[in-house]
């Protein structure tokens, strides 16, 4: 076997692949350097031939010697599949203590369990046993709901972005007046502080912990017991913050979180005077209790990030190891402040199920649905905390594709799948039940991530990444186990780049897909046709039933800017076309006219084309005709907003993650407004209609 043979074969042992495949017919070999450098993120060297035989030889030996895999993950209901020396006995004791002889096979109630096998020859192993529920069962019922970024969505009492109490009202109002099953929000992920704030979502410090930013400080209940003097200063800031806040609806500024947080903190720090009551001190006792390790990780890191800034990679060197002494002893000093950020967590976690409630209470099927951003920012909480679980000097990304010659760098340190395995994918599971405690359902962006990520090292362009894979069966099965026992509906979103296989196996497990319009056409028809195929829009029958089916996205344009080609012209604006502006204004055209002259063949444009108003209500009729078990409104489609809340490819050139929802000409909207906006209303109107009217299995 050749060198290159030798370290290809050591690779994918690490679940690391030499090549991957662009399209259907083209393979691309991955560069050796890459190869070498991510097997050693993993902890094995392969930088010579030697040490690439030394490496396969331990390996091998770990194998032979191994009797059970660290992690046994089954589906209730079906065999474990391990192969053991004939005469192995198994015992399982179970999560609530039972003890029980096993064959393998015999059904198991859900739950993590621990396996332990011997051997006839007096071998002894043990291993964690997940049981996972065989399917998720999905939304108890056919629904439609709102998706929106809950920042953009300010009431008249916001302190200059939506906030949590604004997403309870959402919900409340959304689910009561229009019967909707679903509230779709952002990530709340704490951000990562700074001036300015990176505002982005989906690069959080921690995905662990919401954001104390989104609290409503009037609803925490000491607020109403400040003493005279602080009564004064916290009016003060109120008056500041509708100045805030006007400045967004009336002034067209941009909303500024960190302006939000310097009020909020120090209102914050007025009601902390207040002694909490018997019982809320014993429910605050029970929270600490409950997220221990966790969440004194965080406030710690949190509080070292006030003293030595952001970015723990530039702290003081005794300070980057979250258990190293000298930590114990900033630790020791500040208890005070580490407690403030473990107060913060908790009245933002205790306004989060106050939000889920308001929504189960007007009737949502569903609720609350939270968002789980693919990674975290390499600076923040989480990758000081959980850095052995992360790969160092590695980066998330995708790589080149026919929408992207230069492939994408996400700045995003990926889970190391050995780390996961080793800790029984403590970290990963702690990160699910924490993200799942007030959902009722929960979307995971890039849900292909569970099955294998691009890897792209420190230094390197994203084309000289590499696919490194994880254990999809424990991905999967540990996310179905902590969903059911959430009662959580579960959405993955699998859009652009799926590897074939990924969007059956989430179906079988009842994970639902995503399925945005402007996607859904015959792309198997059209290469099927070669050359001259043509990928026609899809009608609503063809559609899948397991996914939540959706006009846009955040990522895309609104409706109203697709139907009249406005994010054309903002594109060409901002430089990002890639051909000239009359190709794609073309090309637009003709995109847009299929999709209408489907909606026309089916009946769907009583009102003609004669405003974009009356195709919006189409396109989400059309939606209501297809199987979609789930079906999602834009919020801001419902006003005519025309800006897109993020830009993809831009940074400083657009306002990504920092407008409020708009009407049709550019006029913020505010929660009243949007529930009194007949417009909405109408919308609405006919998404529910159309979907009682739809027979669907």
């Amino acid at each position: 076997m050749t060198d290159s043979a030798e370290r290809d074969r050591l690779a994918v042992l690490h679940g690391v692949a030499p090549t991957y495949r662009p399209s259907a017919d083209r393979e691309v070999r991955v560069p050796d350097e890459t190869v070498i450098e991510v097997l050693a993120a993993l902890g094995v060297d392969a930088s010579t031939p030697a040490a690439v035989r030394d490496a396969l030889a331990e390996h091998e030996q770990r194998a032979g010697q191994r009797l059970l895999p660290r992690n046994v993950v089954v589906r209730a209901g079906r065999a474990a599949g391990l192969v053991l020396p004939d005469g192995t006995a198994l015992r399982v004791e179970t999560e609530d203590g039972v003890e029980t002889e096993w064959d393998g096979q015999a059904p198991l109630p859900v739950g993590r369990h621990a396996l332990r096998a011997r051997t006839p020859d007096g071998r002894t192993a043990s291993a964690q046993l997940v049981v996972a529920p065989d399917r998720l069962p999905g939304p108890p019922e056919r629904v439609y709901g709102f998706m929106a970024q809950l920042y953009s969505v300010l009431s008249s009492r916001s302190w200059g972005m939506g906030d949590l109490g604004d997403l309870a009202d959402l919900a409340a109002w959304t689910g009561r007046a229009l019967h909707a099953g679903f509230l779709q929000v952002n990530p709340l992920h704490v951000a990562v502080p700074g001036k300015p704030t990176d505002p982005s979502p989906y690069r959080p410090s921690s995905r662990r912990f919401p954001d104390p930013v989104y609290l409503r400080v009037e609803e925490i209940p000491e607020y109403a017991h400040l003493d005279a003097e602080d009564r004064e200063r916290a009016a003060d800031l109120l008056r500041r913050a509708a100045v805030l806040r006007d400045s967004v609806l009336l002034k067209d500024a941009l909303i500024d979180r960190d302006a939000v947080w310097e009020l909020k903190r120090e209102a914050l720090a007025l009601v902390r005077k207040v002694p909490l009551s018997p019982g809320r001190r014993a429910a605050y006792g029970d929270f600490l209790a409950e997220q221990g390790q966790a969440l004194d990780d965080h406030a710690t890191w949190s509080m070292l990030a006030e003293l030595h800034g952001p970015d723990w990679r530039s702290w003081p060197a005794g300070l980057r190891d979250p258990r190293s002494g000298q930590v114990a002893r900033q630790r020791g000093q500040r208890l005070d402040q580490v407690d403030f950020h473990c107060w913060l967590a908790w009245l933002t976690d205790s306004q989060l199920g106050a939000a889920q409630r308001a929504a189960r209470d007007a009737g949502m099927a569903v609720g609350v649905v939270h968002d789980l951003a693919v990674g975290v920012h390499p600076s923040g909480s989480d990758a000081w905390a959980l850095q052995d679980a992360l790969a160092r000097g590695m980066s998330v990304g995708a790589p080149p594709d026919a929408f992207n010659a230069r492939g994408q760098d996400w700045g995003l340190p990926p889970w190391r799948p050995d780390a996961l395995a080793a800790t029984g994918y403590a970290p990963y599971r702690d990160l699910l039940r924490g993200v799942l405690r007030h959902a009722g359902g929960l979307r995971i962006d890039h849900v292909m991530g569970l099955f294998r990520l691009w890897w792209v090292p420190e230094g390197r362009p994203p084309t000289e990444g590499v696919y490194v894979r994880y254990d999809a069966g424990a991905m999967l099965g540990i996310l179905a186990l902590e969903a059911h026992r959430a009662g959580a509906v579960v959405i993955g979103e699998d859009l652009g780049t799926v590897e074939p296989g990924v969007r059956e196996e989430l179906a079988d497990r009842g994970i639902l897909g995503t399925s945005v319009l402007w996607f859904e056409r015959d792309w198997e028809g059209a290469a099927a046709a070669g050359a001259h195929g043509h990928a026609r829009p899809l009608p609503p029958a063809e559609w899948r039933a397991d996914v939540l089916a959706t006009v846009t996205t955040h990522d895309l344009p609104t409706t109203a800017a697709r139907l009249t080609g406005e994010h054309v012209d903002l594109r060409h604006r901002l430089g990002l076309l890639t051909r000239s502006l009359e190709e794609e204004q073309a090309a637009d055209a003709v995109d847009v006219a299929e999709w209408l002259a489907l909606l026309g063949r089916l009946g769907l444009l009583p009102e003609g084309t004669r405003d974009e108003e009356s195709v919006v209500k189409a396109v989400h009729r059309f939606l209501a005709r297809t199987p979609a078990r789930m079906v999602g409104v834009w919020l801001p489609d419902g006003v005519g907003d025309r800006r897109p809340q993020n830009l993809p490819g831009t940074w400083d050139e657009y306002p990504n993650w920092r407008l409020p929802i708009a009407d049709a000409e550019g006029r913020p909207f505010t929660l009243e407004q949007l529930a009194a906006s007949p417009r909405l209303h109408a919308l609405a109107h006919e998404v529910r209609t159309a979907m009682e009217a739809t027979d669907v299995p």
